[in-house]
């Protein structure tokens, strides 16, 4: 005989909200959560708000319309550490950091941040290596601006409801106006860069990392001291990281 499962109600319920932002809208207000769902409109306010407390879901700026928050972000942080992109990226990984003598980082979104999720160092303990799960502002990164391009401009501005963003260098984009027109140039070009805009004196450059939909989940990235930034060692990070994010993607 089958064993009998006991079902909880409002723990359905909120799975039930979860599931529906894998649908074709990446955002709803609580008229359409209700009405989708069949649900109550009072116990729909109760769990929404119960969730948004948690961090599982965000609003946008009027409060009303509920999207995916960043403690999802937060999960898919960790469990991304078992993942075989993990696991191929210390392969592939490694090999790109021989190749260019430079750091090489793994990335992914958390929330409003891009989280280091793994890195391979070159041989050479001289060169540059960025700490371990250090987090930098998606704005302020190659690697997070190179996610952000991945995203809706309604997405992006849910993530920056306010249209100036703090800097962290002098070259740190200081608006999201500027931040949709890089996110234009990188879509276009499949290719972000980060010239000190985190840390003085750092050069970046980023690829996307693709999964089987075409959606960006990750990216990859190359760090360079401007000191020993030649052309000829820029433009062999560009092929290498381009290589690299396809690599990973496939």
């Amino acid at each position: 005989m089958k064993p009998q499962t006991t079902r909880v109600k409002s723990a359905d319920r909120v799975m039930d909200i979860l599931e529906l932002f894998t649908g074709a809208n990446d955002t709803y207000n609580l008229s359409d959560i209700a009405r989708l769902l069949d649900m109550p409109a009072s116990s729909t306010h109760q769990l929404l708000h119960n969730m948004l407390s948690r961090g599982y879901l965000e609003t946008d700026s009027s409060g009303k319309q509920f999207s995916i928050g960043y403690k999802i972000f937060e999960i898919s942080s960790m469990c991304s550490k078992n993942t075989n992109l993990v696991t191929e990226f210390e392969t592939i990984g490694g090999r790109m950091a021989e190749e260019v003598n430079e750091g090489i980082m793994l990335g992914i979104r958390a929330g409003d941040q891009l989280v280091y999720v793994s890195q391979k160092n070159p041989p050479d303990p001289r060169r540059f290596a960025i700490q371990f799960s250090q987090s930098l502002p998606l704005y302020a990164s190659a690697s997070g601006k190179m996610i952000l391009s991945g995203l809706s401009e309604t997405v992006v501005r849910r993530i920056y409801p306010h249209e100036e963003l703090q800097p962290l260098t002098n070259k740190t984009i200081c608006t999201v106006s500027e931040l949709l027109t890089e996110l234009e140039t990188i879509r276009r070009e499949g290719i972000s860069y980060n010239r000190g805009e985190s840390v003085e004196g750092i050069s970046c450059i980023s690829a996307p990392i693709y999964n089987s939909l075409g959606a960006i989940i990750a990216a990859v990235s190359v760090s360079i001291p401007d000191f020993r930034k030649t052309e000829e060692i820029w433009n062999r990070s560009l092929n290498c990281i381009r290589e690299g994010g396809r690599l990973l993607s496939s």
